[in-house]
């Protein structure tokens, strides 16, 4: 399983002497029945432990409630206000500034934080390119691509074939019984943010999990791997991948 927590001490940080640290960003929400409330938290911290394998950052401890309105009629589902969220992130990034790592990726594993967007335009206005919003819709469209998976963003929104694959790739024993009958296609939701999920799904599942398999799960990480290179060099300056 991803590792949800950094065991690193303040000595073994400052020895990798790392410029740039990277956020995860999850979510505390339904997903089915078939995968925890957790999902998004555990995508976003397998997306940071990959990273962390090929560049030289400091992984933080994720956020592990953001905002998940659109899931409230479930139970169990938690969210903190975008103003929140919003103030986590920055308040995050000027901690980082004083002590001595001015860089920061947001690894963003929940669609729904759309404030990430906001925070990241505001605060590099302010303070130039020292933050970073990871992966975005083109990343994710490309790793689907490059892993074989079959479905896309729109109609793979929520407990589909990407999120059962990443699972299934770094955390299996997580994985409950009934992703290989609970496809849901609904590809038409106009008034999703007014209405929330519970207005197109009862079982809170909007794509095809049924297609999802470890193998594209690992292939999908391995590329965004290499989609996060351009986002570490222009952060980090002249900084290159570490070995």
């Amino acid at each position: 399983m991803a590792d949800i927590l950094t065991t690193a001490t303040a000595t073994e940080v400052a020895e990798t002497d790392a410029r740039v640290a990277v956020l995860p960003v999850g979510s505390f929400e339904q997903h089915g029945t078939y995968l925890p409330l957790i999902t998004d938290t555990v995508v976003a911290c397998a997306i940071a432990e990959e990273i962390a394998q090929h560049y030289r950052v400091l992984v933080l401890p994720p956020v592990t409630i953001s905002c998940s309105h659109e899931h409230a009629g479930w139970r169990g589902t938690v969210s903190i206000s975008s103003q929140t969220l919003y103030r986590m992130v920055t308040e995050i990034a000027d901690s980082l500034r004083l002590s001595g790592v001015e860089r920061l990726a947001v690894i963003s594993g929940h669609g729904g934080n759309y404030v990430l967007s906001n925070v990241v335009q505001e605060y590099t206005a302010a303070h130039g390119p020292v933050m970073s919003l990871f992966p975005q819709g083109l990343d994710w469209a490309n790793a689907r691509t490059h892993a074989g998976i079959v479905t896309d963003n729109h109609s793979d929104m929520h407990a589909g074939e990407l999120e059962t694959s990443i699972l299934l790739h770094v955390a299996p024993e997580l994985v409950r019984p009934g992703n290989e009958t609970a496809d849901m296609s609904i590809n038409e939701r106009p008034y999703l943010l007014t209405l929330g999920m519970q207005a197109y799904t009862k079982t809170g599942v909007i794509g095809s999990p049924s297609l999802g398999t470890a193998e594209k799960g690992s292939a999908c990480l391995a590329t965004l791997v290499e989609a996060f290179g351009p986002h570490y060099r222009l952060l980090a300056g002249d900084g290159e991948p570490a070995s």
